[in-house]
């Protein structure tokens, strides 16, 4: 299928140089348009969207910069080129930092140029177009394997649950029976077998951390509150350290998945205030706020560091990446008493309206 003719709007108040410029344009085979003042154009464009507009800044009814404005006002982007007479270069570069392509100035190459430009200009409007395509494509992609990794996380610690788990929770009820049969006959093979049932107890006690690990948050609405406050728990155990859970009401979320991004975020957050911020203390806290939902990661740790927020060993391009799966955003800032809070703010409309 063919690609369509791209239009091209022509605005200028020198009805001469309007159809000159439309000659032109059309003999290289481009479609156009034209209106000779900015009040035509502006009524013009309401109804209709051209590839790209040659815009003149001076307009007897109203300057080129105007129009732009009135159009930024209304909420339409249009792609334009500004044309300027010669002496007004610089107005034209003005214009450029406020959106324009190109300009062209009206000398004597003028008519030459015109073709040149608007397809340089076109051919970075296609460009542009093609890098927003593939970037949002790119981010559909992480989105779907990030989806993919947490289900096979969860299904995964599901079948170490109910799988893993309930064998080695049978086997150690067999080797008990067994360890009370064989002591009656060997003290010493019961001791044995007394021995393997402690290996057992610890082999269920590793599956349930791993399973609890790779699905940390419950399917049940409070299950975001139980597993922050568990985290906090092993936080403080497994690195000496003493940290607490808050939650001033309670916040009841079904998204589950929404609930698990959250929860990884805070996760990364706590571990990097002890790893990277070699913090004693840390405050995490679940709450609701203007209408928002926040997670905060309060430390009293080395302090905020610039550099290290850039850098990619603390895991903030995933912990920004999961924030904006969820319509959310992460702020990481200095704490006005020392160390660094972390907080994902996330709309407040995953929270379950029984809990509002």
């Amino acid at each position: 299928m063919a690609e369509p003719t791209p239009l091209i709007f022509i605005v200028d108040d020198d009805r001469g140089m309007l159809r000159l410029i439309e000659k032109t344009l059309q003999r290289e085979g481009f479609a156009t348009a034209t209106a000779a003042s900015a009040r035509d154009a502006l009524e013009w464009l309401r109804s209709n969207r051209p590839a790209l507009m040659l815009l003149d800044l001076k307009l007897q009814d109203m300057e080129g910069k105007e129009v732009i404005s009135h159009l930024s006002d209304l909420g339409m982007s249009i792609p334009f080129i500004v044309i300027t007479g010669q002496g007004d270069e610089r107005v034209a570069v003005e214009m450029m930092k406020r959106g324009a392509l190109d300009y062209l100035t009206k000398d004597t190459q003028f008519q030459e140029f015109v073709p040149t430009v608007v397809r340089r200009a076109l051919d970075q409007l296609d460009r542009d177009r093609r890098l927003a395509a593939a970037e949002q494509e790119r981010k559909r992609l992480e989105q779907q394997i990030l989806e993919i990794s947490e289900r096979e996380r969860r299904r995964i610690g599901q079948d170490l649950h109910d799988g893993l788990g309930q064998h080695l929770a049978g086997m150690e009820l067999m080797m008990q029976a067994l360890e009370q049969d064989v002591a009656s006959i060997s003290k010493a093979g019961g001791a044995k077998i007394g021995k393997i049932s402690e290996y057992l107890r610890e082999a269920i006690r590793q599956s349930k951390a791993l399973a609890r690990g790779l699905s940390p948050v419950e399917l049940q609405a409070d299950g975001l509150m139980s597993a922050l406050e568990e985290l906090a728990t092993n936080v403080s155990a497994m690195f000496r350290v003493d940290c607490t859970f808050r939650c001033p009401s309670p916040v009841l979320i079904s998204d589950n998945a929404a609930a698990t991004h959250l929860f990884r975020i805070t996760q990364e957050a706590a571990t990097n205030a002890v790893k990277h911020g070699q913090a004693r203390r840390i405050e995490i806290e679940l709450r609701r706020e203007d209408g928002r939902l926040l997670v905060s990661v309060r430390d009293n740790g080395r302090g905020f560091d610039a550099k290290a927020q850039r850098g990619e060993g603390m895991g903030l391009s995933g912990m920004n990446y999961r924030a904006q799966m969820i319509g959310g955003a992460l702020t990481v800032e200095p704490a006005k008493s020392g160390g660094t809070i972390v907080t994902c703010s996330a709309p407040g409309s995953l929270v379950d309206p029984i809990s509002k």
